[in-house]
């Protein structure tokens, strides 16, 4: 750190030695050696607050990054849907309420997919079907796991680099 010989120290014990005297000798390091603690403290939690925010920032970058990523998903599935449906009514227009088969007879169970409601999201997948109160319950138990953990590894103290 200071690149200071053992020979270097032995001096400078002697003039200190000479300078305050043998009997303040021993409280004089004693001091001198809490103020290089506090300082070299001091110091540390300077360097942990600095590596803080920087992982701060990196994080609120992460995330903006995160939210741009779902808007665009998001108006991509938007511009699918009003393709689809465009295409539905389309196709429900053309054909007409009338179509006959070869007896005369609206034919049966023609247009059922278009009368399907509009797709739903519920959770992670379109149309999924309504998990049930335990599984529910399960999935929470999850996140508020995961939640709690995250949580400890960002409020921990990260080990120092030294």
């Amino acid at each position: 750190m200071f690149d200071i010989g053992f020979s270097e120290l032995i001096l400078i014990g002697v003039v200190a030695l000479v300078v305050v005297g043998p009997k303040r000798l021993p409280v004089a390091t004693r001091t001198i050696g809490a103020l290089l603690g506090r300082a070299q403290r001091y110091v540390n939690d300077v360097k942990s607050d600095i590596q803080r925010q920087v992982d701060l920032e990196e994080l609120r970058k992460v995330q903006n990054q995160v939210k741009a990523v779902g808007e665009q998903i998001q108006s991509g599935v938007q511009n699918v849907e009003k393709e689809v449906s465009g295409v539905t009514s389309d196709l429900s227009a053309s054909v007409g309420p009338g179509l006959t088969g070869g007896t005369g007879d609206v034919w049966e169970g023609f247009g059922e997919d278009a009368a399907k409601p509009a797709l739903e999201r519920r959770g992670l997948h379109i149309n999924a079907p309504e998990p049930s109160w335990s599984e529910q319950a399960e999935q929470r138990r999850i996140r508020e796991r995961l939640r709690n953990r995250l949580r400890k590894r960002f409020m921990q103290k990260r080990p120092r680099d030294e």
